[in-house]
Formats: structure tokens, sequence, C-alpha cells
């Protein structure tokens, strides 16, 4: 099953970016680590930043455009050995294409065509439940944590996880 999410927050942590993924009718957070120059092509198109000549996104979006072709959804499919995985679903002629891409180009592409941001639930599941803030304080724990936390912490208490969920059985 797919869970529908929006962009929650982008933030540069270190010589990375956090893109943060929120379940829309629901509680869950999704941090996924990024390279800084992906986390910038995310924030010029939130932005509205356009160049005179085509970036890579733009290129892409061009290009479907000319083939009329539409980007439908993406979604990140899998979380493997610490990376996740995602795939882009594109429209044309009635016929739906899915290419295999990394969560950020997909995500880039997402907020240029304004399509839905679907992680499946395997994802969720796979990863420490991470729960949105409710309140202002809240939120600024979650910031400073988010500040202070590296792909690495993340996926040890991934690992964790999967290590308690092994012992249950």
């Amino acid at each position: 099953m797919d869970v529908e999410t929006r962009l929650y927050s982008l933030s540069q942590v270190g010589g990375q970016c956090v893109m943060v993924l929120e379940e829309i009718n629901g509680p869950r957070l999704l941090p996924v680590w990024i390279g800084l120059y992906e986390g910038g092509a995310i924030g010029m198109a939130l932005s509205g930043q356009q160049f005179p000549r085509p970036l890579s996104h733009a290129l892409f979006m061009g290009i479907m455009r000319e083939l009329k072709g539409n980007l439908k959804s993406v979604t990140i499919t899998e979380l493997k050995d610490a990376t996740f995985f995602a795939e882009i679903c594109l429209v044309q002629d009635g016929r739906e294409i899915k290419i295999d891409a990394r969560p950020s180009d997909s995500v880039a592409l997402a907020v240029r065509a304004n399509c839905p941001i679907l992680v499946r639930e395997d994802v969720f599941k796979a990863c420490p439940e991470l729960l949105k803030p409710i309140s202002e304080e809240e939120v600024d724990e979650f910031k400073k944590k988010l500040d202070h936390m590296t792909p690495e912490d993340f996926f040890k208490d991934l690992k964790k996880k999967g290590e308690e969920e092994g012992k249950a059985e």
C-alpha cells in the first residue's frame, strides 16, 4: 500500500541535506538524507527559481512535455542497506511507465509537476517511528534533533529495530 506524503522540511545538516516527508493523513515523518546539490534542486523548485537555460530536472520536465507525457506520481519504494529507492510514474498516451530513480530526483520532479509523493507502507514500517510534532516546543525539539542526527544515527536505530523484531519472532 502506498501512503501519500508531502515535503515537511528540507534542511542542510553538515555536508548533506535532510528531506523530511510527512504522511498527509497520519502522524508519521520520514527523513531521507540527500546531497547538497539535490537539496538545492528541490529548494530552487520550491522557491520558483528558474534559470535562463534548463538544469537537469527542468530539462526532464521539458522533454516529457514535448513527448506529451505527464508525471503522475513519485514513490519511495524501498529501503535496502541504508539506501532509499524510488520510482517515477509517467503517463504517455494512456500508458503508465515506471522508471527507477533516486528519491531526491523524484521529489525534485514532483515539486515541479505538483504531483503526489507516495511512500510504500513497508518503508515506513522499516524505519524507526518518527511522529509529527504537535506543539511549538515539539517542533523546536524535532529541529534540534534533526540538526544533530546523522544518517548513521538513523540507520543505527533502524538496525537496532530490526534486531529487536528478529528476537520477537
